[in-house]
């Protein structure tokens, strides 16, 4: 049996923490952006999943889902339409586009990357924006460790999607 080629895992040549979520993070941003592209219009806004989930949809919630805990959450920054992931009855939806989400990922991938190495693992997150005085204020490492969490969750997801779709597995 031939082993199938693998990136390289991320993190695993960087010692210091925060390094090492940034590593992580852009791997499954890479990821999630190589599961959706090469797909037709169709495919990309068809759900085939019992969610009803799109990948451009999923596509969609991670990047709303990195600012609103980074941006809006950590920094307490005010943020246009943080829950623009989905409408006022909880469906998911985007009406954007496979190259505006992509690009989108990206640069909500080099604000996270900046806000990562301008701060402390042990910093708390304003209050003001997501987070209110009162409310329980979680710190910038328990912030990472929930949207890696979400990454890889949602990645899975894609992955199954593709493979649904059009049978591309695993890295492809």
């Amino acid at each position: 049996m031939s082993e199938t080629p693998s990136l390289p895992s991320p993190g695993t040549a960087v010692s210091d923490s925060a390094q090492a979520f940034i590593a992580y993070l852009d791997f499954f941003r890479d990821a999630a952006a190589r599961k959706v592209t090469g797909l037709d219009e169709h495919a990309m806004r068809e759900s085939i999943l019992p969610s009803g989930w799109t990948p451009l949809e999923m596509i969609s919630h991670l990047v709303h889902m990195e600012r609103r805990w980074l941006v809006w959450g950590f920094l307490g920054e005010p943020v246009e339409s943080p829950w623009g992931d989905h409408d006022d009855a909880g469906a998911w939806t985007t009406d954007r586009t496979h190259d505006e989400l992509l690009a989108a990922l990206t640069d909500g991938g080099e604000r996270t990357s900046e806000i990562v190495t301008t701060h402390d693992l042990q910093d708390h997150a304003a209050t003001g924006g997501r987070f209110a005085d009162g409310d329980p204020i979680p710190t910038l490492l328990t912030i990472l460790f929930h949207v890696t969490q979400e990454y890889a969750r949602h990645v899975g997801h894609l992955d199954v999607m593709r493979e649904l779709i059009d049978g591309t597995t695993g890295e492809e």
